[in-house]
């Protein structure tokens, strides 16, 4: 029961996305099945000590120090709400501190990786090839995340006033502005959509039946695109909105925009763009400084 009221506290509360709180609750079913399995313990009678085994476990089986870290965190937000409703007397993870980790940096794609897979020619004239291509240029102009995407309705497109409403993480809507080059897009988009046989007929992006697209599926045709125009072994929807934070960051747009275009609450989200912008800012200042050698 502990763990249904801590998936309404998310879901009602919190408002956490759906994906977000699976991701939640599968850590905390595991560790619930250690505790059963090892101490014939419920969740809620956990201590210290075999929240550290368990995390000695994790790390066995070849978790990396960012999937351990999350789901430490799960525990603590876990605990956390147990002791806030009374639940239990102690959170047993006050002395469970985050491994620590190096945090890899994104390599975006180039600007060149980039007008290669908008080439329309390797797209194909028919409506998937039209979503498709307009799928992966919203996500490079927009930056918008791939659930954001897929919960795009038809009504969301402000055609008069170039802007598009994206619904984001615990329902925090923001207003995205959209280029002239995206407005035709969505024109022609729109107008071969009436083509096939509609059956969610709010949702802007729909499968070849009609039906609202799914997280596999724009992962696959992503991956499957760019896999034409790039050898990087990260190709994904994550990818181009970290290639649009990116390329804005190098051609001179400032942090606090990127950070409302993005969505992020705060900056330190955003701050890691500048990781990869400056391998462009090092490469105009080698360029430019008197002192530099050529």
């Amino acid at each position: 029961m502990p763990l249904n009221h801590f998936k309404n506290y998310l879901s009602f509360e919190k408002k956490y996305s759906a994906h977000t709180i699976t991701s939640y609750l599968n850590d905390l079913n595991d560790f619930s099945a250690f505790l059963k399995a090892n101490y014939d313990l419920e969740i809620q009678q956990a201590n210290v000590k075999q929240i550290r085994a368990w995390i000695s476990v994790l790390s066995q089986r070849n978790l990396s120090a960012n999937s351990i870290n999350r789901k430490i965190a799960s525990l603590k937000s876990f605990y956390k709400f147990l002791l806030k409703t009374d639940s239990i007397e102690k959170n047993p993870t006050t002395g469970i501190s985050t491994m620590k980790s190096g945090r890899k940096i994104p390599l975006p794609f180039s600007e060149t990786e980039m007008q290669n897979v908008l080439d329309e020619s390797i797209f194909a004239d028919d409506f998937e090839g039209k979503r498709d291509y307009l799928i992966i240029h919203l996500f490079y102009t927009t930056g918008m995340r791939r659930a954001e995407l897929i919960n795009l309705k038809v009504s969301d497109i402000d055609f008069s006033k170039k802007e598009v409403k994206v619904l984001g993480k615990r329902n925090k809507e923001r207003i995205i502005p959209l280029l002239n080059e995206t407005l035709d897009l969505l024109y022609r988009y729109i107008d071969i959509r009436k083509t096939i046989d509609i059956q969610d007929q709010d949702f802007l992006f729909l499968t070849k039946k009609g039906k609202k697209m799914y997280d596999v599926l724009v992962y696959r045709l992503i991956n499957s695109y760019l896999g034409k125009v790039s050898v990087k072994h990260k190709k994904s929807p994550h990818m181009l909105r970290h290639t649009f934070a990116t390329h804005l960051l190098n051609k001179g747009a400032d942090l606090n925009s990127i950070k409302e275009l993005l969505g992020h609450t705060g900056l330190a989200a955003t701050q890691i763009y500048t990781h990869s912008g400056m391998q462009e800012l090092k490469k105009i200042y080698n360029k430019a400084h008197p002192r530099s050698k050529k």
